[in-house]
């Protein structure tokens, strides 16, 4: 289950160390998680790294399999987490660990930045192979964070990106070793920590104003 540990200004929300599919305690555990460090008022920046192999596989598959009524309501819940992560009033930093696949490559894409391992794991919407189309929140998501010619290529071939690979194509905005990775994330935003939280958040919710319509609107 994730967890939220804090040094000095650098909050690091771990996602757990096993593939941290979004089950629905995960997700209820993931929210407060964020609550928490939203409702701080010191200055922060928060760093998003999974612990194992995987930084996030997304859906939840089986539980999703076993219950199929609750569709709309999980979608929301998964849509609900992109939106508060993408208008967070703190600096965010995914620290991408291992593979980042579909949901778990959405939450990625949902921080600030990105700094992915260098040399294993892979970045990837697998969705035209698996037959899961995007939904119309989760497409805004990613074409709001990448030119069109890579959304194109992301989101319809299905291609596993490396970590030079997605650099080169502006999924992530870094990439290192493993050993530095959280140290480079932080780095990344750690400078940024004084930012007023209130202007943040509004630059936030305005620029991404029209994502965050789409994914607030229920699917159930």
């Amino acid at each position: 289950m994730p967890t939220l540990t804090k040094d000095s200004t650098v909050w690091t929300l771990d996602l757990g160390s096993d593939e941290n599919r979004f089950h629905p305690e995960w997700l209820e555990q993931t929210d407060a998680l964020l609550d928490e460090i939203a409702d701080s008022t010191e200055p922060a920046v928060l760093v998003t790294a999974g612990s194992g192999k995987f930084f996030s596989n997304g859906l939840d598959l089986e539980w999703l399999g076993a219950n199929g009524d609750r569709l709309g309501w999980y979608v929301d819940r998964i849509h609900a987490l992109f939106a508060k992560v993408l208008t967070l009033p703190v600096p965010t930093v995914a620290a991408v660990n291992g593979h980042a696949f579909g949901g778990g490559a959405m939450l990625a894409m949902a921080h600030d930045f990105r700094v992915m391992r260098e040399d294993r794991g892979f970045f990837c919407f697998p969705e035209v192979d698996i037959h899961i189309p995007f939904t119309t929140g989760m497409s805004a998501l990613i074409t709001a964070k990448l030119t069109p010619a890579a959304a194109v290529e992301a989101m319809t071939t299905g291609r596993r990106y490396g970590g030079a690979e997605a650099m080169a194509a502006g999924l992530v905005d870094g990439v290192s070793g493993l050993e530095e990775l959280r140290g480079t994330a932080a780095a990344r935003v750690r400078d940024l920590a004084g930012k007023d939280r209130a202007t943040l958040g509004a630059i936030k919710a305005t620029m991404y104003a029209g994502v965050v319509e789409i994914l607030r609107t229920p699917q159930a």
